[in-house]
C-alpha cells in the first residue's frame, strides 16, 4: 500500500506570503505530499505537487510536444509524468506562423552536419489552432486518461474580461492545473503578451490578480530569463497567489548568420527576427536562475508552493540538478523535439540510477539538497581562509607562491586539485 507522508504549512501567513485563496480554489498547494511504495526496493519517482499525483516528475513542457490530440496521447503512452499543452488564446485567428522558424547549433566548428546539437532557436508563436477544437481534444484526453495530469497554458492580452473568458473555458475542458505564460520571447509581446507582462512587474501584479481571482484550479506562473534579476517577477506571482513557479522559458537570441548568403536564421524570405534558444546549451543559465527562485521560495513562501524547472534536460542527470536545486517537476520541450517521447523512459532509468547511487528512496529525499551550498563570493573567501588555518596545521596545499618545490611540483598541484 502507498504510504504518504504529509509536510504541512505553518498556520500563520506571512507579509510575503498572504493566503489570496478565493471560495472555490483548490486549496492543495498549502501542503506538499511526498508518495512512496512501502516495502519497495526500486527508487519511487512518484511527486505530488499542488495535490496532483504523477508517476513521475517528467512533464512535457509547453510547446510543439503538446500542441494536438494525437502527440499528447503519445506522451501519456510513453510514460510522460504530465503534459502541459501549447499555449492557447481565445482568438487563434491573430496567431500566424512562419516556416522554416527552428535554427540549430552544434557543438563543432562551422556547425558540421554530425556534430551534436547544443543549441536550438525557435521563433515559433503558441497554438494557430481554434481554441475550441483544442478544448475538445483536452476533454477527450482527461475522458481517456483521467488520472493523468493535463495543464492549460494560456496566454491574454491586456484584459481583465479576456483573461477570465479563457480561464473559465479552459477549466471547463477538465484540465488539471493552469500554467500562465508571461515568458513567450517573440511576436507576442508586441501585443502586450507574454514576456512582455513577466518583464513588467506592476503588469503581471495587475494580471496575476485577474488570474487568480479566477481560477479554481492551481495555477502556475511561467517566468522569463529576459530580466536582470527573476526573483522579481516570482515574488509578485507568489504573492499573488499562483501555486507554483515554471522557470525558464527560452531565451532571447539571434541564432547566426549564414556566412554563404550573408543572412540571419533561421530565414523567412531573406529575413528574420530574434527567437527564444533553449537545449543543452542553455542548461547553466537554467539551473542559476531556478537556484535563484528556489532560495527565494524556501525563505519567503514557506506554504508549500511549488517549483517546476525547465531548461536544457536531455538526461536523468541534467533532471537530478533541478531537483537538487529544489525542484518538484522537470519539464521537458527541446528535447522531446530532438529525441522522441521515448526520452522520458531513459530519464526515468537515469534518474532512478542516480537515486540509487546515493541510496534515496523517493524524490524527497534529495528535494533541495543541494541548496544550502550557494552562498556569496565574500563567504567562499571567508570559508577558504579558515580552511588555509586548518590545513596549515597539516601542511596541504600551499600557501603561497614561495613554497613551489622542484621535486614535489606534482604532489603539491594534486593538493590543490578539488575533483
Amino acid at each position: 500500500m502507498e504510504s504518504l507522508t504529509l509536510r504541512a504549512s505553518p498556520s500563520t501567513t506571512t507579509a510575503a506570503s498572504p493566503l489570496l485563496r478565493l471560495p472555490g480554489r483548490r486549496q492543495a498547494a498549502s501542503v506538499r505530499v511526498s508518495a512512496s511504495s512501502g516495502g519497495s526496493s526500486e527508487p519511487d519517482l512518484s511527486v505530488r505537487v499542488n495535490g496532483l499525483k504523477m508517476p513521475n516528475p517528467f512533464v512535457i513542457g509547453s510547446g510543439p510536444p503538446g500542441t494536438n490530440y494525437t502527440v499528447m496521447k503519445r506522451a501519456f503512452d510513453e510514460g510522460w509524468g504530465g503534459v502541459i499543452a501549447k499555449t492557447v488564446s481565445l482568438d487563434a485567428g491573430k496567431v500566424i506562423n512562419v516556416t522554416p522558424r527552428y535554427a540549430r547549433l552544434r557543438a563543432e566548428p562551422n556547425g558540421a552536419a554530425k556534430s551534436r546539437i547544443i543549441g536550438w532557436q525557435n521563433i515559433e508563436l503558441i497554438s494557430d489552432r481554434p481554441l475550441e477544437t483544442m478544448l475538445k481534444e483536452f476533454k477527450q484526453l482527461k475522458k481517456e486518461y483521467p488520472d493523468r495530469i493535463l495543464i492549460g497554458s494560456i496566454m491574454e492580452e491586456y484584459n481583465k474580461a479576456a483573461w477570465h473568458e479563457l480561464i473559465e473555458r479552459v477549466e471547463e475542458s477538465g484540465v488539471d492545473a493552469l500554467e500562465i505564460n508571461f515568458s513567450c520571447p517573440h511576436g507576442m509581446p508586441e501585443r502586450k503578451m507574454g514576456a512582455a507582462v513577466g518583464q513588467d512587474c506592476g503588469l503581471l501584479e495587475e494580471v496575476s490578480g485577474w488570474i487568480n481571482e479566477k481560477a479554481t484550479v492551481p495555477v502556475w506562473a511561467k517566468m522569463t530569463p529576459n530580466i536582470t534579476d527573476i526573483t522579481e517577477p516570482a515574488r509578485v506571482a507568489l504573492k499573488s497567489g499562483c501555486e507554483g513557479v515554471a522557470a525558464i522559458n527560452t531565451i532571447m537570441s539571434v541564432m547566426g548568420i549564414n556566412l554563404k548568403t550573408l543572412r540571419p536564421e533561421p530565414c523567412v524570405e531573406g529575413y528574420s527576427t530574434p527567437g527564444g534558444y533553449s537545449a543543452r546549451a542553455v542548461h547553466p543559465i537554467a539551473l542559476a536562475k531556478v537556484m535563484q527562485i528556489a532560495r527565494l521560495m524556501k525563505e519567503e513562501f514557506p506554504d508549500g508552493q511549488s517549483l517546476s524547472a525547465i531548461g536544457g534536460v536531455e538526461t536523468g542527470n541534467d533532471a537530478a540538478e533541478f531537483i537538487l536545486l529544489g525542484a518538484d517537476t522537470v519539464q521537458v520541450c527541446t528535447g522531446v523535439m530532438m529525441h522522441g517521447y521515448g526520452l522520458v523512459k531513459k530519464l526515468c532509468t537515469e534518474l532512478q540510477d542516480f537515486m540509487r547511487e546515493h541510496d534515496f528512496s523517493s524524490i524527497d529525499d534529495f528535494r533541495g539538497a543541494s541548496l544550502p551550498y550557494f552562498t556569496t563570493h565574500t563567504d567562499l573567501v571567508q570559508r577558504q581562509q579558515e580552511a588555509i588555518k586548518q590545513r596549515k596545521a597539516i601542511r596541504l596545499g600551499l600557501q603561497s607562491d614561495k613554497d613551489w618545490t622542484g621535486d614535489g611540483f606534482v604532489k603539491e598541484t594534486e593538493s590543490m586539485v578539488s575533483n
